[in-house]
Formats: structure tokens, sequence, C-alpha cells
């Protein structure tokens, strides 16, 4: 009886040294720091800014960079067939699915520095906060950097099928088509196929992102838990009038194509706001024809968007927004008719399991959190057709991004990366 309570004893004592290094897990903030300063110097801009748009010298040059990194860590790296960066760690059990996580390295133009690498280069150092600790996971690990996520999730897409032959022959902003971009990075627009996974090929999929907005900071909270990314649709708004003599044609006959686009501008405003949520919806930009001082406009084709985390919100708004556009319509002798445009966005709800994990690492760290929904696209937006997703929000100073003005502090930083491997370990510990 003894001996067995000894035994049992030995057992607990063991587990409890096993489990209590890995909740004290610490990273290095001050390395991700120096590493974020250094990818900003390749594609740097006069501004402070960065120009590392995919395909484009300044991403080869980072991603060259990041693969020596993640090679050095001791990473397993390949480039697949639409040119992601992939680089695997060996679990304990290799008939588990990995653990993968990571974000993006190239830019908008005159972009900032922290909009993709702060996710990017957290991964890197979870890597070698485990290497450093002699940590091995279960699970393998694969630390993604994804290509051309500004372009429009092209290495995400890859991954789930979604690129088409048409998509390929889109010019990138690097002016190489996307196919032709593909194959300056490695990859093999040929081959997409072969880059594609299957729902269970991956456990979970993990990425730390900057807000790129202002609610964390002006909530003073440090950790946001994302519920999900929201969907996008665009459509193209043409009102039709008549062009006619500025000077002389009475004001009360014109048929004002412009004037009618101006109270959709409004309108849409109206639908959006008049509903209960967090919906929102924008005219993006506006084409006038013909376009002359002395000529009442004839033609105006609006760009229209409407985001939500509810598909179905976002067509309920449209249609009542279409409905709005014909009442403007006939009071102003218009025609208006609307165009769907591009790819849609379809919502992604981040797995509550994953959650839940995010609130358990913040809590035992003794950060604040909020669930939040995530109103730009990201590569998880495309991974959670085929596996669990989780994303870790951070705060952006002044709610600033897309600009060399971008900036979150290396403290929350430091914060979030820490979330993001506690997570890690979490999910991992599961099986």
């Amino acid at each position: 009886m003894k001996k067995s309570l000894l035994v049992c004893l030995i057992l607990v004592s063991s587990v409890a040294r096993a489990q209590v290094p890995l909740l004290s897990l610490k990273i290095n903030p001050q390395r991700i720091q120096t590493r974020l300063l250094e990818l900003s110097k390749i594609g740097e801009l006069p501004n402070g800014g960065v120009g590392r748009v995919a395909y484009s010298k300044a991403d080869l040059e980072g991603r060259a960079y990041f693969i020596a990194l993640m090679k050095k860590a001791g990473l397993d790296v390949t480039i697949d067939y639409a040119g992601n960066i992939i680089g695997r760690r060996k679990g304990k059990n290799s008939a588990l699915k990995p653990i993968a996580f990571g974000s993006h390295i190239d830019s908008v133009p005159n972009g900032g520095n922290y909009d993709g690498p702060v996710g990017s280069i957290s991964g890197l150092e979870l890597i070698e906060t485990l290497n450093e600790n002699k940590v091995v996971t279960e699970h393998p690990l694969e630390l993604i950097i994804f290509a051309n996520e500004e372009g429009g999730t092209v290495g995400s897409g890859a991954m789930i099928g979604k690129i088409t032959p048409t998509a390929l022959k889109s010019i990138s902003q690097s002016g190489l088509t996307i196919a032709d971009g593909i194959r300056t990075i490695g990859g093999n627009p040929d081959s997409l196929s072969k880059v594609v996974r299957k729902k269970g090929d991956l456990t979970a999929f993990i990425e730390l992102h900057i807000e790129q907005g202002g609610i964390l900071m002006t909530e003073n909270q440090q950790i946001g838990v994302v519920e999900g990314i929201v969907g996008i649709e665009h459509w193209d708004a043409t009102i039709e009038g008549t062009p006619n003599h500025a000077g002389t044609t009475p004001m009360n006959i014109r048929r004002d194509a412009l004037l009618a686009a101006s109270k959709l501008v409004i309108a849409l405003n109206e639908v959006v706001t008049s509903h209960e949520g967090r919906q929102v919806g924008t005219v993006g930009k506006m084409a006038v024809e013909p376009g002359a001082y002395n000529v009442i406009p004839g033609k105006v084709v609006l760009g229209v968007e409407i985001r939500d985390l509810s598909y179905d919100k976002i067509w309920s708004l449209f249609r009542e927004f279409e409905s709005r556009a014909s009442q403007i319509a006939k009071a102003s002798e218009t025609t208006i008719t609307f165009t769907q445009s591009g790819v849609p966005v379809i919502p992604a709800l981040t797995a509550k399991t994953i959650q839940d994990k995010i609130i358990v690492a913040a809590k035992s760290l003794g950060l604040s959190y909020r669930y939040m929904q995530s109103g730009a696209g990201h590569d998880s937006q495309e991974i959670a057709q085929i596996a669990p997703v989780g994303m870790v929000f951070i705060p952006s100073v002044g709610g600033i991004s897309h600009s060399p003005k971008e900036f979150s502090k290396g403290v929350d930083i430091g914060n979030g990366a820490t979330v993001l491997l506690q997570t890690l370990l979490a999910i991992d510990r599961e099986k």
C-alpha cells in the first residue's frame, strides 16, 4: 500500500514538473523588437513606411531574411507551389496533425511595419522559446508565412483551392501578374492543386495580429479575442442621368447623375446606421462622367462595400439600400443599377474552443481582454474553411494601420506573443 502511494506521489510530482515550466515559459520581447526593426529596413521608404509589396525586389529580400532566421531556428523550411514559406518542427507524435501559426510579411504600398510582421516574427519567437527551453510538443508545428496576403490572401487562398485561372491573370501591386509573381518567389502556378489542404490536415491555426483599429486602445484592453472575421461584398452602383450644358439648363429640369449619387451615398450611411450591430458600409470610390466644370454629370459609378460577421445581414442591408436607390432614381429621373463586383469574402467564425484557450492564457498572465470581430480580412479567414482557427489581437496606437504611422507598443506585442505561445501549448496538451 505504501509502495503504491509512493508511486502515485512520484507520478503526480512528475506531471507537475512537466506542466509548471510550460505555464511559465516567457518569450523574449526584445528579440521580437530587434527583428521588427531589421525587417522594417527591407523596403523602407523615406517617410518611414515600407513598400514591400508582394513579388517585388523588397519582398524577395524580406523572404530571404526570414527564411534564414527560420533555418537558424532549426526549422525544416520549404516553399510550396503558391510561394508560402513553411517551417516545420517535429513533434513527439508524428501521427498527429500539425498545429500551424503565422501571418505574412508583404505590405501594402506605403504601408506600416506591424501589419503581418508582428504575427510572423512572434511565431518565430515561439519556436525559439521552445528550443531554448528544450520543449518538444506532442504535435508537429508549422510556422507559415503566407505569400501575398495584401493582394487578396493569395497564398492562404491557394491552400484552400480558391485561386482560379482568372485570378492568376490579375496584375499585382508589383506590376507582375499573380502567376508570374508566384514564379518569382519560387512557386509554380501550374501546380497549385498540390498546395491544397483538406479539412483535418491541420489540428488548428492561430494568428497573432495588430487590431488595425482603435477599440482595444480606446477601451484600455490588452488582448482582443476575435470571434470571427467579417464577410465583405462589393457592388458597382451606376447612376445614369443626362449630360447637358451647365450654364443653359435650368435647375428644375436637370437629370443630374452626381446629385442622385450624392443622395445614394447618404442613403447607404442611413441604412447601415439604422440597425443595431457592428456592420459597416462604405462608398470608397466615385467616377464622374464627363467630368468637366461646365457639364452636368451624366453618369456616375460608385464603389459600394458592406461588411458584417453575418452574410445574411450583409444581403439584408443591401436589399434595403437597393430599395432606397429605387426611390432616389424615381425622384431624380435617373436610372440606378447595381453590379456585384469582385469575389465575395465569406465571414469566418473562429473556433470557440480556441477562443476559450486564449482567454485562459490572458487571465493567467493578468491581461485584460474583450471579445471582438475583425473588420479586416486575414489569412485566418481562408484557413477557417479547412481547420479550427483562433486570432489574437493586440492594440494599434491611434487605431492606425496601412500607414507609415502604424505602431504597436513593444509591451503589447510581447503580451500577444506570450498569449500565442500559451494558447498553442494548451491546444497541444489536448492531443
